[in-house]
C-alpha cells in the first residue's frame, strides 16, 4: 500500500464523534477522526513499513501521523529521527502515545528520554516521562538502574507542583507506574505519592482536576497488580 492508498482508508474510517473527542484534547485539522482500534486491519496488511511510516507522519494529519507510530520500524530510527517526530508532535496524545511508545521500542529510549526530561519544553519532558513509564512497564527490573530511578522519584517529588501542566500528567503517571511495574522501589513509589500528594492540573476553560497516585497505586494494590508487565508497548 501507498500513502495515497492508505490515506483513503483513514479517510472512510473516520468519525465526527470521534473527530471531536480528538479536537477536545488538542488535535486539530487535518484529522479525519480515526479510532485506534479500527486501525488495526490496515496495520496487519502493511506490518512494518518505516518509509511508509514517514510519509504519514510528514502529513501533519492527525490519523496518519498516529498511524505512522504503529506502523513504524523503532531500530530503524536514529535520536534525529526521534527529534524530529517530535518537533512536530504538536500535542500530548503525538508526544505521549505516538513519540514516547515507538522510542520505547529501541535501545537508545532511555538516553533520549533523559534529554527531554532535562529539556524544560513541556511536551518533551512529558514525551520523556511517558517513555518511561512505557519501558518500565514492559521491560525487566534488571534493565534499570535503581539508584536513577529513585532519584528520578525524589526529582519528581521536587518538582512536580511546578512543572507545565501537561508534563505533571507523565510525571504522575511516572510515581504510578515505578508503585505498579518495577519491584525493587514499590515502597518508595507508595512513599513520593503519599508526600506529592493531589496534583493539580489546570486547564483551557475548564475546571483544574486533581491527580492522586498514592490512590490509583492502591487499588493496583488491592487487586493484586503489583509486578505487572505489558506484553508488548504497541498496541
Amino acid at each position: 500500500m501507498n500513502l495515497q492508498m492508505v490515506m483513503q482508508e483513514l479517510e472512510a474510517l473516520g468519525k465526527e464523534r470521534t473527530k471531536k473527542i480528538y479536537e477536545s484534547n488538542g488535535a486539530h485539522e487535518p484529522l479525519f477522526g480515526v479510532a485506534t482500534g479500527a486501525m488495526k486491519p490496515i496495520a496487519k496488511k502493511i506490518k512494518k513499513n518505516q518509509p511508509l511510516a514517514e510519509e504519514l507522519y510528514a502529513t501533519g494529519n492527525y490519523d496518519a501521523m498516529y498511524f505512522a507510530g504503529i506502523i513504524a520500524e523503532p531500530k530503524a530510527m536514529t535520536e534525529a529521527d526521534f527529534e524530529r517526530w517530535m518537533d512536530e508532535a504538536y500535542f500530548y496524545m503525538l508526544s505521549d502515545y505516538v513519540v514516547a511508545v515507538t522510542l520505547a521500542e529501541t535501545d537508545i529510549a532511555q538516553e533520549v528520554a533523559d534529554k527531554w526530561i532535562a529539556s524544560g519544553e513541556e511536551l518533551r519532558m512529558s514525551a520523556g516521562w511517558s517513555c518511561y513509564c512505557w519501558l518500565l512497564g514492559n521491560r525487566p527490573d534488571s534493565e534499570f538502574s535503581e539508584s536513577k530511578i529513585a532519584n528520578m522519584l525524589e526529582n519528581v517529588e521536587k518538582s512536580i507542583h511546578d512543572s507545565p501542566e501537561r508534563t505533571k500528567y507523565a510525571m504522575n503517571q511516572f510515581i504510578y507506574t515505578v508503585g505498579i511495574s518495577y519491584l525493587p522501589l514499590h515502597d518508595k513509589a507508595v512513599e513520593t505519592a503519599k508526600a506529592v500528594g493531589p496534583v493539580e492540573v489546570k486547564k483551557d476553560k475548564k475546571k483544574s482536576s486533581f491527580l492522586i497516585a498514592s490512590e490509583r497505586i492502591q487499588k493496583e494494590v488491592d487487586k493484586g497488580q503489583v509486578g505487572f508487565k505489558r506484553k508488548y508497548v504497541r498496541c
